[in-house]
């Protein structure tokens, strides 16, 4: 049984095989066809932190395939009335696959430990893999390939980032970060992501202008993520200069384009003026949260 915590899970090949079922899964949406490869099956979606997004992409994407869904919120209280380790392997013996979305990772670790269905991280503090999964689909169909292709993220080096810096290394495809320190990765991290890769493909740097020359899409996120409220005065002083906005766009390659893993704050993270512009890729990218989760759920479950 696998579990898909983090795109440390899953191979290059592995990584490959769910976009191309997604894009195939895709393709035949967008003809009407809507093949019950899960028909009769039933996923969980145990969710500690708030989700429009992540949320109602799983509950389509198993209607699609022919199955149901249960959203387990706060009324559950997990973690309150009872311990994981008494009420997962209950949960998950009701289920074929659980999606959890989690304040804590190791939650979502401990949960696997007990589980009796594949678990697959909806979002943890650490990890986002179906972020990225949809982030590399997005790029895959502008672009038309991978090979080639440059990324350039400007702000806090946080969960969407690493999951997508991962992706990134583990399939070819060259990442910038560009941050301040304190919100950079830890030299750890990108030598493991590189040295695993067996070549530089993520590198980073405090010069929001150097990280975005010649990009191909320049992403960001919010720079205040659900429980770091309390920093907020402090972060919008320190990422201050990371906004991306037009300045930032024109110092990317040619018909560049902006991607952003919503929700966003403009005048933030990003201008409107970029945000509503032509370069924003923000919709299709938010769109394809549906068809790779699509593709990683049919992949986990063997049934492509």
């Amino acid at each position: 049984m696998r579990h898909v915590l983090s795109l440390d899970d899953l191979s290059t090949k592995e990584i490959q095989r769910v976009i191309e079922i997604a894009a195939d899964l895709k393709a035949k949406l967008a003809n009407n066809e809507r093949p019950s490869l899960l028909a009769n099956h039933v996923m969980g979606l145990l969710f500690e932190k708030p989700s429009l997004r992540t949320r109602v992409s799983f509950e389509t994407l198993i209607k699609q395939l022919g199955g149901g869904s249960l959203f387990l919120g706060k009324d559950v209280g997990w973690g309150e009335r009872e311990p994981l380790r008494d009420f997962i392997p209950i949960l998950t013996s009701y289920l074929d696959v659980l999606v959890i979305r989690a304040k804590s990772h190791e939650k979502v670790v401990e949960a696997t430990q007990h589980s009796q269905c594949p678990i697959i991280n909806g979002l943890t503090d650490v990890s986002h893999p179906c972020q990225a999964l949809a982030d590399i689909l997005t790029v895959q169909e502008i672009a038309g390939t991978l090979e080639g292709q440059k990324i350039a993220y400007l702000g806090d080096g946080n969960n969407v980032a690493y999951s997508l810096a991962l992706a990134c290394a583990k399939l070819g495809v060259e990442f910038r970060i560009g941050a301040p320190k304190g919100y950079q990765f830890e030299e750890s991290m990108l030598e493991r992501l590189n040295g695993d890769a067996g070549k530089t493909w993520v590198t980073q740097t405090s010069d929001a202008n150097e990280a975005a020359d010649g990009a191909n899409f320049v992403y960001t996120d919010v720079w205040t993520s659900m429980g770091q409220e309390a920093e907020t005065k402090q972060r919008l002083s320190d990422l201050a200069d990371y906004q991306v906005n037009a300045d930032i766009m024109s110092r990317a390659a040619e018909g560049a384009k902006l991607l952003h893993c919503l929700p966003a704050r403009r005048g933030e993270e990003v201008s409107s003026e970029v945000i509503d512009g032509p370069a924003s890729a923000i919709i299709q990218q938010a769109n394809n949260r549906l068809h790779a989760q699509k593709g990683l759920v049919a992949w986990l479950m063997q049934v492509q």
